[in-house]
């Protein structure tokens, strides 16, 4: 049996500075001992949107004392650790480069292994951090920058469904917000100002409903609400029927699309426990919640989603991520390199490219 492990997880890949510490029992039990985030949101708010370089910078300036916040309230020195994680990708490169640094200089000066996360397998687990959610489990991970199905089979293996072959969910709830002059983070403030309005108010496209395979896609979505909002958009009302008319839009697609996967992996399990785990920041959003969980009740799955928390960036789930890898023996050199993209699929990335890949490699 494996021992109780304590991992420190730094997470920087876009405009939160995180630092957790997590205690993963021998019996699988998850114990969050500290869980510290810095948002950045005052400092881009002025752009509309988040700004690489002054994130950054930003993260430069205070990621010490979030490590050292995290460690205060966890009441351990970094003797007391086994391990610590820091995301290596995919993301903001310059951000990922200040949390790993900084995760390799703990790792260096105390003697302790490196665990190097990939910020997407952060949220895969991170609904594991407040329920028991035993392997494998079918996820649905939405968030601003990524939007995919995956078959999670356990620690560090995933198979794509299906993803988004242009824009990602949260981005597109965050680009409608600007186009109705919202304040960033445009996601929840579009959530908020929907709660007034009307669904079925604007017709919107819903791409790809009804047709074969898991992917998404919502870019015709967001430029069809940008025009509403530009030409027929005058009252406040107007404003939030548009809002609930995208957001139901939205949910919708990741409903239709999730239903697909579902009887996809129904067909592939032959009776075994199903699971269907939604992760993620749009996962925070109460309407595409209850789609999902909707649509998972009729496909005959179990529904679980991580607490609000825990669906934004947060190093909790980065932690926790580490952890599992450090129990399965995984551990890596201090030449980890910082990587602005990291399919958790790297076969269907490479084999399916839903994007041209660049001298990079392919996107997630």
């Amino acid at each position: 049996m494996t021992p109780p492990l304590t991992v420190l997880g730094i997470e920087t890949s876009c405009d939160e500075t995180a630092a957790s510490v997590v205690r993963l029992g021998a019996d699988g039990d998850v114990e969050v001992l500290s869980n510290v985030v810095a948002s950045q949101i005052a400092a881009h708010a002025p752009y509309g949107g988040v700004v690489p370089e002054v994130a950054a910078r930003a993260h430069v300036e205070i990621i010490d004392d979030i490590i050292a916040q995290a460690m205060t309230q966890a009441r351990l020195g970094f003797g007391a650790l086994d391990g610590v994680a820091a995301t290596a990708g995919p993301g903001l490169v310059g951000g990922v480069m200040v949390g790993l640094s900084a995760g390799k200089a703990i790792a260096l000066a105390r003697g302790l292994p490196l665990i190097a996360v990939n910020h997407l397998e952060g949220h895969a687990v991170s609904v594991r951090l407040a329920a028991a959610a035993p392997y494998p489990f079918l996820l649905l991970l939405a968030s601003g920058g990524h939007c995919q199905l995956l078959s999670v089979e356990g620690v560090g293996a995933c198979e794509r469904l299906g993803t988004t072959i242009d824009d990602a969910a949260g981005e597109a709830f965050d680009k409608i917000a600007a186009s109705l002059g919202l304040p960033y983070p445009g996601g929840p403030a579009l959530e908020r100002l929907a709660a007034g309005g009307r669904a079925d108010r604007f017709t919107l496209p819903r791409a790809l409903l009804g047709r074969a395979g898991c992917d998404f896609s919502f870019s015709g979505l967001k430029t069809s609400a940008a025009r509403l909002a530009a030409a027929a958009v005058v009252t406040e009302q107007d404003r939030a029927d548009l809002a609930n008319s995208a957001q139901s839009a939205i949910a919708a697609q990741l409903a239709d699309r999730s239903r697909r996967a579902m009887a996809a992996y129904v067909a592939r399990r032959q009776g075994e426990g199903l699971l269907f785990v939604v992760a993620g920041g749009v996962a925070a959003n109460g309407v595409v919640r209850a789609a999902l969980e909707r649509a998972a009740t009729d496909q005959g799955f179990a529904f679980l989603a991580p607490p609000l928390k825990y669906c934004t960036d947060n190093a909790a789930m980065i932690a926790l991520a580490g952890a599992e890898r450090l129990a399965a023996g995984f551990r890596d050199g201090l030449d980890a390199p910082a990587r602005p993209r990291w399919p958790l699929d790297a076969a269907a990335a490479l084999a399916h490219p839903t994007h041209t890949p660049g001298r990079k490699g392919a996107k997630a």
